[in-house]
């Protein structure tokens, strides 16, 4: 399988990667789905915790057309893998909790929208969720150790929550970095979960707040350029991921 910077890429077809996800739906244990991109690797350069995270993932997607370059696995967008995840649970009658996005109005729309999609879809709960940040007293050291500060009472509500509502399958939207980490932490308190998925901004996405690149953009690799000229504060994540990401590989591979 390929590893790009230390972290592993899954090379999965996407009907590979359904067939693995109906799996996980019927399995007697937890599993994590990780779509790594440029950005994420990136940032586990110098975060040896969410490096190690990323590389437990039980099943880790191409999500970045950088990153399908360099590894040569095949890219599967993470809100589209969501979307594929949806309709496996509604044809295999498990239900689906939504957790994360800056607001409950962006969760709620989320789960409308899905619902408008697949009818048949059980969705049991949606909660913006806790207020999580990273320890940034060691947010500029190398290789450092960057374990979550959250309010462990209004943590705990919302794992009760999410163990209340019966759903296998949990959908975690807290950002890059945040959301793998959450999950790592807290899926050992949710027994009944089946899957545990890191999606990112694929609630902005679904619900319209936020609109995707073209389909021809997508397609060919520019969605780095839709994001600079529609969200230009994005300006130094795009260069994480295009420029600094270029820079690593190439350092990496012919040690400069």
């Amino acid at each position: 399988m390929p590893v790009v910077l230390n972290v592993r890429v899954d090379n999965l077809s996407l009907t590979e990667a359904r067939e693995k996800a109906r799996g996980f739906l019927h399995s007697s244990s937890s599993h994590t789905i990780f779509t790594p991109n440029p950005e994420m690797i990136v940032k586990a350069q110098a975060d040896q915790y969410f490096k190690d995270v990323l590389n437990k993932g039980s099943l880790n997607l191409c999500d970045g057309f950088g990153l399908h370059i360099v590894s040569g696995a095949r890219r599967i967008a993470g809100v589209d893998f969501m979307m594929e995840i949806c309709q496996i649970s509604a044809e295999e009658n498990k239900s689906i909790f939504l957790l994360g996005s800056s607001s409950d109005d962006i969760a709620k729309k989320t789960a409308e929208e899905l619902k408008t999609i697949n009818p048949s879809l059980r969705i049991v709960g949606h909660f913006r969720g806790p207020d999580i940040n990273e320890n940034i007293k060691i947010s500029k050291q190398k290789n450092c150790d960057k374990r979550l500060i959250v309010d462990e009472t209004e943590n705990e509500i919302i794992i009760q929550q999410i163990n209340e509502s019966g759903a296998k399958v949990v959908f975690v939207a807290f950002g890059m970095g945040k959301q793998e980490k959450w999950i790592m932490e807290n899926l050992s308190k949710m027994p009944q979960i089946k899957i545990a998925m890191g999606v990112g901004g694929s609630f902005d996405y679904i619900s319209g707040t936020v609109k995707r690149a073209p389909c021809w953009m997508r397609r060919i690799g520019l969605e780095w350029g839709y994001r600079f000229l529609t969200q230009p504060k994005r300006v130094g994540r795009i260069f994480n991921a295009t420029i600094r990401f270029i820079f690593l590989v190439l350092e990496n591979n012919f040690k400069f």
